[in-house]
């Protein structure tokens, strides 16, 4: 069943199957821990689902975004949130898998690449949902981690920036990928659920061909937060 959700408190709708897979916390955080300068034209987001961070991020900042998305049902809801928030003139949605962003656009076309992945592998232990979507959504059905890597480094311009979030479990994986494909982590941010256990989520800045140096970034507790909007201001 198709509803029309508030984009938790951005002042945007959003459209979402209650039967399939919804926006979650991780695209509110990734969109807020992406830093867009005024010299940043041209975003590309990788695994856009039905586009809460396009649609963030597109409402704040004059950015021209092109969303990838293979699932088809979740794409077309996708478009429909866009149209409702007056957002086409900024957002183009595209209905193919990730890897093919190299049809259709040349290496080093964007100024930032974002992407919010598939988090788990898939092996003789894998639990997978039933549902196909979620079944796409959490586990690299179509696109590995390491793939995803490359294809946003293929489409970065040097110094250009790559933000992703993911599990922290997965952290040596993503740095040794990224490395491999000229990608330099200079920022981490670890959220956690409360003070007593391990981080529940980590995202990372990389710059494509940057010197060598990293920022960890303050202790963030999720359930301590009532708003995300501006969660990881700093100090200059």
């Amino acid at each position: 069943m198709v509803v029309l959700n508030d984009l938790f408190d951005y002042g945007l709708k959003i459209y979402q199957d209650e039967n399939k897979f919804k926006f979650s916390l991780d695209s509110l955080l990734l969109a807020e821990f992406t830093n867009i300068k005024k010299s940043d034209k041209k975003l590309l987001d990788l695994c856009s689902g039905n586009a809460p961070l396009p649609l963030i991020l597109a409402s704040k900042h004059d950015i021209e975004i092109t969303g990838v998305e293979i699932q088809k049902d979740i794409n077309d809801l996708a478009e429909k949130s866009v149209k409702y928030n007056n957002l086409e003139s900024k957002i183009e949605m595209l209905n193919i898998n990730a890897q093919d962003t190299k049809k259709y656009f040349s290496r080093n076309s964007f100024d930032l690449v974002t992407c919010n992945p598939p988090f788990f592998k898939i092996n003789e232990n894998s639990k997978l949902n039933e549902s196909i979507e979620k079944r796409i959504a959490r586990h690299e059905v179509t696109i590995t981690l390491e793939e995803i890597i490359e294809i946003a480094s293929y489409n970065l311009k040097d110094n250009g920036s790559f933000y992703m979030v993911h599990r922290p479990e997965r952290l040596e994986e993503i740095i040794n990928y990224a490395s491999k494909n000229n990608l330099h982590v200079k920022e981490i941010e670890f959220i956690y659920s409360n003070n007593e256990d391990y981080a529940i989520m980590v995202l990372l800045k990389f710059i494509k061909k940057a010197k060598i140096g990293v920022k960890i970034g303050s202790r963030i507790i999720n359930r301590d937060t009532k708003t995300y909007q501006n969660i990881f201001n700093r100090k200059v």
